[in-house]
């Protein structure tokens, strides 16, 4: 997968939150447990860990919202606080940003490489079992690192 030149930006659905990603993320993964189902209104959400010296929110009031997830772990959401577009997440790891994939201005080259939270998945969708995937919470994202490594070098 050819990645884009970085930065690239993102934001809202009505144009008042807007930020850029100045390198490529760690990762692109879906995730699959109730709460991003809920959040999204899909059967699951595309989660893109980024590090936050690579992230810049550039502009636009943000709303917060904090959770205990289904992990146990508190995490705290951001959403355009005019359209309620939800734009990333700031867990419990320093150091680190989870974008929403589908927030990119342009999310061609952002395909998953893998799945977290698998048993919470709808009957309906099928998962590949050659790529990274977790039955819960990925303990240690190490794995979907290198995947995505492996993915956006393989033509190298």
């Amino acid at each position: 997968m050819e990645l884009p030149e970085f930065p690239v930006e993102g934001g809202c659905q009505c144009g008042a939150v807007r930020y850029r990603l100045n390198a490529s993320p760690l990762a692109v993964y879906n995730c699959h447990c109730k709460d991003c189902q809920r959040f999204s209104g899909a059967a699951w959400s595309m989660s893109m860990p980024t590090r936050s010296a690579d992230f810049e929110h550039l502009g636009g009031d943000v709303a917060v919202y904090e959770r205990i997830a289904d992990s146990g772990r508190h995490i705290v959401m951001k959403f355009c606080a005019q359209c309620h577009t939800w734009l990333w997440n700031e867990p419990p790891a320093a150091g680190i940003v989870v974008l929403r994939a589908g927030s990119l201005d342009c999310m061609d080259w952002a395909a998953p490489i893998g799945n977290i939270w698998t048993d919470s998945k709808a009957a309906w969708v099928e998962i590949d079992p050659t790529v990274v995937n977790f039955p819960g919470q990925a303990s240690d994202r190490q794995p979907l690192y290198d995947a995505w490594t492996a993915f956006t070098h393989k033509d190298n």
